[in-house]
């Protein structure tokens, strides 16, 4: 899912007599993590995600008020059309089940140029979608799969499918949304369509008795807020395939305080449709479009206020990013690094987990996995960015809770106890960040562990 920072200023929530200033930030798939879905009838491989008889229709969720839905107006750009350009003519569509009858690569990729040529797909949407297919192959392919073509094949009819159905119908997210199983499973969806892209051998998990023990303090009515840093718009899909076989409630549960790119971007769409969400309009394009920039505020304070609401009613997991987007590399030595954090997207969500009532907890979460996904090189105003994708190794670890009046304790000022927590908070993530990157990318494995880093493979 994907990220940059929630809210564009300071905003102000009343909450049992007590005002809180809210800035947070976002980013932005059950089974067995070595299960390799595959069909040699790819048009029926999307009945494993059904959950009754009914046609699947991505807007079915979408009947609420239009003022508690979320949606961006986004400008295409000058020779590229946008999807909102053709919903007249939709019905001059070649088939509705144009990919999921495709038998092969070439039918797949016909189906693209029908739907081009009839008027029922934009152009610039038909063009990621064959960038797509031609990557997504070439990364199953990397893992050495005997059965690599069945899985891109069924993979790839059901995505294409799905892309399709939002362009022609889109849906629309609520400012909170909630993830979408049934009459099409979109979670599992996700789940078999990224799984074959994880290196299990080379993947780890670091201090998982800790991930247990949040688990039971979730069970228990307790909130969760997982500090972590953001890499890829696969990051929701990889800290599942990391957790499910041995804690799938976590899973399953965690909410993503999310960035508008992921709910707006036809090829990410499908994916976010499948995870609990905040939305959220980033920082970093909040001024982008002027004309926009006063219903970006208004949505956000609606977020805020769904945020609020969540963490009120006890055992919320929330995930957020605080460096206000995706991770990149240093442009001069080429190394991938956690990006800071903002000091004042930590303190204020610390505070509103605080102000929340039941007990509340923020955790160091540390992700590695920019190989299979990369982010462009530099942050892009246009949605519609090139999809990178590999096979590769991926880890996820979890450090004890920080507690702010211990960290702060010797602090003259607010402002050095929250900059202070802020340091504590990702000085721990990038402690964890590089135990990961000495097992997966030095290949050391289990080795790599530290006495603050214990790494472990939870799914064998």
């Amino acid at each position: 899912m994907t990220g940059s920072h929630a809210f564009s200023s300071s905003l102000s929530l009343t909450n049992r007599n007590k005002t809180m200033f809210i800035l947070s930030t976002p980013p932005t798939f059950f089974a067995d993590p070595t299960l390799r879905v595959s069909s040699s009838k790819p048009s029926s491989s999307s009945s494993i995600y059904m959950r009754s008889a009914t046609p699947p229709s991505p807007v079915a969720a979408a009947s609420c008020s239009s003022s508690s839905l979320f949606s961006l107006k986004v400008k295409a750009r000058d020779n590229l059309a946008s999807p909102k350009d053709f919903p007249a003519k939709m019905a001059a569509t070649v088939s509705s089940r144009t990919f999921l009858n495709a038998q092969n690569e070439q039918e797949l990729l016909s189906g693209i140029r029908k739907e081009v040529e009839a008027g029922s797909l934009p152009p610039n949407v038909a063009a990621g979608m064959e960038e797509v297919y031609n990557n997504y192959k070439n990364a199953v392919f990397q893992s050495g799969d005997p059965k690599a073509d069945e899985t891109v094949l069924s993979n790839m009819t059901v995505f294409l499918d799905r892309i399709f159905l939002d362009v022609t119908d889109p849906f629309v997210f609520e400012s909170h949304h909630k993830a979408k199983r049934e009459p099409f499973d979109y979670y599992m969806f996700g789940q078999n369509y990224i799984r074959p892209l994880v290196d299990f051998r080379n993947s780890y998990v670091g201090n998982m008795p800790l991930f247990i023990e949040i688990e039971e303090k979730l069970k228990q009515g307790h909130n969760i807020i997982f500090m972590s840093n953001h890499q890829t718009e696969a990051d929701p899909a990889i800290i599942s395939l990391l957790l499910e076989k041995r804690l799938p409630y976590i899973a399953e549960n965690i909410t993503y305080v999310a960035g508008d790119r992921v709910i707006n971007d036809p090829l990410c769409k499908p994916f976010s449709i499948g995870r609990n969400l905040i939305c959220v309009y980033s920082k970093k394009h909040m001024l982008d479009d002027p004309e926009l920039i006063e219903m970006k505020r208004k949505a956000n304070t609606r977020s805020l206020k769904e945020m609020a609401v969540l963490l009120r009613s006890g055992s919320q997991l929330i995930w957020i990013a605080p460096s206000g987007g995706r991770d990149r590399p240093d442009p001069h030595t080429g190394e991938w690094v956690p990006a800071p954090f903002d000091a004042s997207s930590v303190d204020n969500m610390r505070r509103l987990v605080d102000h929340s009532g039941p007990p509340g907890h923020v955790y160091p979460l540390a992700i590695l996995c920019h190989d299979i996904m990369p982010p462009p090189m530099q942050v892009e105003k246009e949605i519609g960015e090139k999809r990178v994708i590999s096979f590769h190794g991926t880890g996820l670890s979890v450090a004890p809770e920080i507690s702010f009046s211990e960290t702060t304790a010797a602090c003259e000022s607010p402002e050095k106890a929250k900059e202070a927590y802020t340091k504590a908070v990702y000085d721990s993530v990038i402690e964890q960040y590089n135990v990961l990157k000495s097992a997966i990318h030095s290949k050391k494995g289990l080795e790599a562990s530290t006495p603050e880093v214990s790494l472990s493979q939870p799914w064998n």
